[in-house]
């Protein structure tokens, strides 16, 4: 969804949104039914929790640099392919709720977007984007988190009727 924007080989260099610390684990995606099972076939110790008709990792353990690695994550990049999370088709933007408005945020540690101008940024969403991302959230509102301080606003949606 961002290739427009974001180029793969950036993303294949960096993970960052992969990798979680304790502080960000509430930042990993939401999974429908299907992604959760194509990652428990490959990875059947994986545990996930029901999420307002979605599923959520259960993080429990972290590794010795205190990271939690998302467990679609392999060497060559997603196992999930083309079948990632809306929230991961979208990082480094965000949907969060501020005060029962939903916004698109952006996460700062995508250096590749964070050094983009804001224009750009905002530009990218008015072209059709953002429209995609309340249309999704309209169908799944579990992945719709709450704002976390810190996190750019970039777009509030317009006032629903």
């Amino acid at each position: 969804m961002l290739k427009k924007i974001l180029s793969p080989e950036s993303c294949a260099k960096c993970r960052l949104c992969c990798i979680f610390d304790r502080y960000d684990v509430w930042e990993t995606p939401v999974f429908n039914e299907f992604q959760r099972d194509l990652i428990l076939a490959e990875r059947p110790d994986t545990e996930f929790v029901p999420k307002d008709g979605g599923f959520i990792l259960r993080v429990t353990h972290f590794d010795e640099d205190q990271l939690f690695r998302c467990p679609a994550l392999t060497e060559t990049g997603c196992m999930l392919g083309d079948n990632k999370p809306f929230d991961c088709r979208i990082w480094p933007y965000r949907i969060m709720d501020i005060g029962g408005r939903r916004a698109i945020t952006m996460a700062s540690i995508c250096q590749e977007m964070y050094s983009r101008p804001l224009s750009q940024l905002v530009g990218f969403l008015k072209e059709g984007l953002a429209v995609q991302i309340f249309a999704y959230a309209d169908q799944h509102p579990e992945i719709v988190k709450h704002y976390y301080e810190g996190y750019p606003v970039l777009l509030f949606e317009k006032n629903r009727s």
